[in-house]
């Protein structure tokens, strides 16, 4: 069970009007926008740092048991910079009104099933009165100029786009207004535009449509607007279903591998054994091209590319090739070797403290960071140019790496961004299509990449290994101070802040721990009055493809620090909840934790062997609370499943969040449910095991995401009321508080404290496929796993 809570002639108008051309002295709702030179009405925003910035939050006073702690992502945080760095192009990104009447908006960023076309169209759609099915969002191709403006990662499309979508769309509807007033001759004062259509004095009505031409403008010009005030919001802020839930259910979403491009035909790549392996020789490269429905089979620096008539046909070639592989990467690495590796480069805590502690040091495995569509994209390369096609998060990253591989001005590439199934930050970086570049430039054809499911689990991007070792001291009633040292195989952030200049930076020698360790102490916080605290991160090893699975460090950081939370509240003789809730800095904060409490009747009575869990955690300028209740007990951890562990179970949840404005309540409630299936699979089932240089894992059918026999059948998201006038991060919010809630709860139904995650990791529960070939052999017939 599921449930919410929750013409070129200028002239002013007068305000309110949305298009005063005079500017003025900007207000608190008063921005400034273009109408650009264009056939048909097409508006653009204009803003300046102080109208991008996000308003900070005053923090309430702490309890008397609760040492102040300074933060400085109340400050700024990776949300505010990476904002801040998207707001000089801001005026470049354009609503236009077509003539059919309805309005068009290329978002610069990535769909991966989040919802934030929907949530786009909703601004559109509030700012220039029109009904949401009216507003057509499609994904911009990859725009240099845009420079760091096309870069979807961090929640923080939202939080940055609010205002420039809003204030493009208020330029259009003030232009409309004054082109109907112009052709009837009245005062734009006594005209109303709603539902697409502009009425005035008399009975007369137009359509947005039959005002656009009107209402272009033959040269680029500045103007004023007033955006709506909260108070008149119709649209923003109500329950909306996604724009292409019905395309999704019926299938009719079109996805990379579902484009016709002419000649581009199927192709996967033979993989080597080990992480990153290469190509030694291949001993029967014309064997392989003499196989029926092959029309190509070509080396490239990953390893032998097959084109061919069909995918069956490729996974035929790619089975049968004979390759004398070099190792990889990682040859000869295993979970212990990379754990030993990762305990020796930790930053000392320091001694321990004279007054009472607690203390805990936490290993995080390996995780996929595989989405459910496989990693794939199209290229049609040419002497003097090249086109591509996928879901890239990072496109402008992805146009200026493939210009330079092939040789060719910026200009001569072009990237076409389609919509994902699914991330997990995965679509941060473009391998695919390299790859597919590669290949079609050795063979001279366009191609269709896909990579196989077992591609991805073992060469594809994983969320590194870590360990956070934390203490926390006290004296009585009182916290003095809070240490956190996390230590992790390196994260690969050569994607920057989505541009190549960052991304170099990004891998430098020295410049790559510099950027993770901003990257990290920009995006945590501590959200408790626990006196002084400190943070360090420290990487090592590059042997590994990583990336930045969704919530990043987040998971891992807040997991340990809650557990920790709940033993010193223990210590104290403290409820968890309300050590919790006495410690919390803020006002808002405490009413998340406080719903989630009231919500889920925390201090229930519980049968033996199952218990609660709460956390907390915050980021962005947005709050999440979790609660879960978990059965420990031998029936339901020893329970039968077929090739997997079955385990505890999470049996209720309930997740409070206060995202400040939320946009659309409906989608954050869909991202928080996902949020929660994330964090369960982190806590209990979500790893890749490492032997000797590759992973065991080789598709989803052994790598154990949430499955069915481990969702609560009880999932209740209360989407807390409007707390700001602004949205805040909300994509990832809920996945840390969910896995670190879960592991709370795991130690208090058992009695000891989780310190390896997942906690099923140390359990193999079925047979590692082959290596070679690197395609497992498909199912022949599917009976014998009917139950």
């Amino acid at each position: 069970m599921t449930t919410s809570r929750s013409d070129g002639t200028t002239g002013p108008p007068p305000a309110g009007a949305g298009g005063q051309e005079e500017p003025r002295t900007l207000g608190r709702r008063r921005f400034l926008g273009y109408v650009l030179a264009a056939p048909t009405l097409t508006a653009a925003a204009e803003l300046g740092p102080a109208t991008g910035a996000h308003a900070a939050v005053p923090a309430a006073d702490g309890p008397a048991s609760g040492i102040p702690s300074p933060e400085i992502t109340e400050l700024v945080d990776l949300n505010d910079v990476m904002t801040a760095a998207a707001l000089p192009t801001s005026g470049l990104i354009t609503v236009e009104v077509n003539q059919d009447g309805t309005v068009s908006f290329a978002l610069p960023r990535a769909e991966v099933g989040q919802g934030i076309t929907t949530s786009t169209a909703m601004l559109i759609a509030e700012e220039l009165s029109v009904p949401v099915d009216r507003v057509r969002v499609t994904l911009a191709d990859a725009r240099p100029e845009l420079l760091f403006n096309q870069l979807t990662g961090g929640s923080n499309t939202t939080f940055s786009t609010y205002t420039p979508i809003r204030v493009a769309a208020a330029v259009a509807r003030g232009r409309l207004l004054r082109a109907a007033a112009a052709a009837w001759g009245t005062d734009v004062t006594g005209l109303a535009l709603k539902d697409g259509t502009v009425t005035g004095p008399g009975g007369r009505s137009a359509g947005i449509g039959a005002l656009s031409a009107r209402a272009a403008s033959t040269r680029t010009r500045q103007v004023a607007v007033d955006l709506k005030p909260r108070e008149e919001f119709t649209v923003i802020g109500r329950p909306h279903t996604r724009v292409d839930a019905l395309a999704a259910v019926t299938g009719r979403k079109t996805f990379t591998m579902d484009l016709k491009v002419p000649g581009a035909l199927p192709t996967m790549v033979c993989r080597p054994p080990t992480i990153n392996g290469r190509v030694g020789s291949v001993a029967n490269l014309d064997e392989v091209r003499g196989m029926p429905g092959v029309t190509d089979v070509v080396v490239i620096s990953t390893g032998v590319a097959v084109r061919a008539r069909t995918f069956g046909r490729c996974v035929d070639a790619v089975r049968a090739l004979r390759v004398d592989w070099r190792p990889g990467t990682a040859a000869g690495k295993s979970d212990a070797s990379v754990l030993r590796t990762l305990r020796a480069a930790e930053i000392p805590l320091g001694p321990p403290p004279l007054t009472p502690h607690v203390e805990g040091s936490f290993t995080f495995h390996f995780r996929s960071n595989s989405a459910l569509e496989p990693n794939c994209a199209i290229a049609d390369v040419r002497p003097d140019r090249a086109e591509v096609w996928a879901s890239l998060k990072a496109p402008i990253v992805a146009k200026e790496a493939i210009a330079a591989r092939l040789g060719l001005p910026l200009n001569a590439v072009t990237v076409h961004v389609t919509e994902g199934g699914g991330s997990f930050g995965r679509k941060l970086f473009h391998d695919a299509a390299l790859e597919a570049v590669e290949v079609s430039r050795r063979t001279g054809k366009p191609v269709k990449l896909m990579w196989h499911r077992a591609d991805d689990s073992r060469q594809g991007r994983t969320h590194p290994m870590a360990v956070s070792r934390a203490r926390i001291a006290y004296l009585g009633d009182t916290v003095l101070g809070y240490r956190q040292r996390h230590t992790s195989v390196a994260t690969d952030l050569g994607h920057g802040l989505g541009e190549i200049f960052t991304a170099l930076a990004a891998r430098l020698p020295v410049g790559d721990i510099g950027f993770s360790e901003t990257f990290f102490q920009l995006s945590q916080s501590m959200p408790y009055d626990f006196g002084v605290h400190s943070r360090l991160l420290s990487e090592t090893d590059k042997s590994f493809n990583t990336g930045s699975m969704r919530n990043v460090y987040s998971p891992d950081v807040t997991c340990a620090r809650e557990l920790l939370v709940d033993r010193v509240a223990e210590r104290m003789g403290r409820d968890p909840y309300r050590f919790r809730h006495d410690f919390l800095r803020d006002d808002r904060a405490r009413a998340a934790l406080d719903k989630v409490a009231e919500v889920g009747q925390w201090g229930r009575t519980m049968p033996e062997g199952t218990a609660q869990g709460i956390a907390f955690h915050s980021e962005y300028h947005s709050v999440s609370a979790v609660l879960v209740e978990i059965d420990c007990r031998p029936e339901t951890v020893n329970r039968p499943v077929r090739d997997g562990v079955a385990g505890p179970r999470v049996t209720r949840a309930v997740l409070a969040v206060d995202a400040g404005l939320a946009v659309n309540p409906r989608g954050l409630e869909a991202q928080m449910m996902g949020c929660v299936m994330d964090g369960i699979a982190l806590a209990l089932t979500s790893s890749l095991h490492l032997r000797d240089g590759y992973f065991l894992e080789a598709s989803w059918d052994n790598y154990f995401y949430t499955r069915q026999w481990n969702t609560p059948p009880e999932l209740d998201i209360v989407v807390m009321p409007p707390s700001t006038g602004k949205p805040g991060g909300a994509g990832e919010l809920g996945v840390a508080a969910s896995m670190a809630a879960v592991a709370c709860a795991h130690g208090r139904a058992t009695g000891t404290m989780p310190t390896v995650f997942p906690i099923n990791h140390g359990t193999l529960s079925f047979e590692p496929k082959p290596t070679v070939p690197p395609v497992p052999a498909s199912p022949v017939d599917g009976l014998d796993h009917v139950r």
